[in-house]
């Protein structure tokens, strides 16, 4: 089986550009499911009922989210309603939505988790425990998006997991690292995709309001970069259907 795994897609933009490419790179890569992250898919953080749509129609199967999961109170219900969009699992009881999901795909079922990291970014409940809990009984084919901020986290929960799930990769910081691989017991890893967006920006924002803030210490609204060029982080597991082991990990960059 092979699953791509898409960076976190920034603004509308970000969705027209994955809309632009994915068709074409699931029939080149002989992609069979595709995971997003899609908590920034509206423009100015968050994610809204139309962006959820739009990319589930532009051939996403499944949308993880982050940190801005309820930036727009109107994705609220689309937490609740849709099952094709997950939140972080370690949300406090009570949250929208829901953040463990199994993919019924007909001749295979595939578990996939969102966590979100707690070091430098919001103390919501242990991921290492969340993850202890909802993956006692899972399918062969289980992955993991981990939203966090520290790599050391990110890293911590790949090789913590490593033997239990298929594959585990990071999200939130929109740089593509350089260390995918197999870990030691199986499981494909890569401490973050990247992002889908504009090129020529800093994480999707306009380059001259990041620095002013920077320099300033002041709030700045941050207004994202709409002009070109525009790309696509993601990666490419290929798990084994019998063992749910990870057989290849191809890091991919398309402009």
């Amino acid at each position: 089986m092979n699953i791509l795994a898409i960076g976190d897609i920034v603004g509308s933009v970000g969705c027209r550009f994955l809309r632009s490419k994915l068709p074409t790179l699931k029939k080149l890569k002989a992609v069979d499911l595709v995971i997003a992250n899609g908590e920034n898919s509206a423009d100015g953080n968050g994610l809204t009922p139309s962006s959820v749509r739009y990319l589930l129609d532009s051939g996403v199967d499944v949308l993880t989210a982050g940190n801005h999961s309820f930036r727009r109170k109107e994705s609220y219900d689309t937490y609740d309603e849709c099952g094709q969009l997950l939140r972080p699992a370690n949300f406090p009881a009570g949250a929208p939505g829901h953040g463990y999901m199994v993919y019924d795909m007909g001749r295979i079922q595939v578990g996939i988790l969102n966590l979100m990291g707690t070091v430098y970014m919001d103390p919501l409940d242990n991921p290492f425990f969340t993850a202890d809990r909802l993956l006692k009984d899972t399918p062969t084919i289980t992955v993991v998006d981990f939203h966090a901020e520290a790599t050391g986290e990110k890293r911590s929960m790949g090789y913590y997991l490593d033997g239990k799930v298929s594959a585990l990769w990071g999200t939130h910081t929109h740089v593509q690292t350089a260390d995918a691989c197999i870990l030691p017991k199986g499981t494909g890893y890569m401490t973050d995709l990247g992002m889908t967006g504009t090129v020529n920006s800093i994480l999707g924002v306009k380059p001259e309001l990041t620095i002013r803030k920077m320099r300033s210490q002041m709030p700045v609204r941050f207004d994202l970069v709409q002009q070109g060029p525009f790309k696509m982080d993601c990666c490419l597991f290929e798990i084994d259907d019998t063992t749910g082991r990870c057989q290849s990990v191809e890091p991919l960059e398309l402009q």
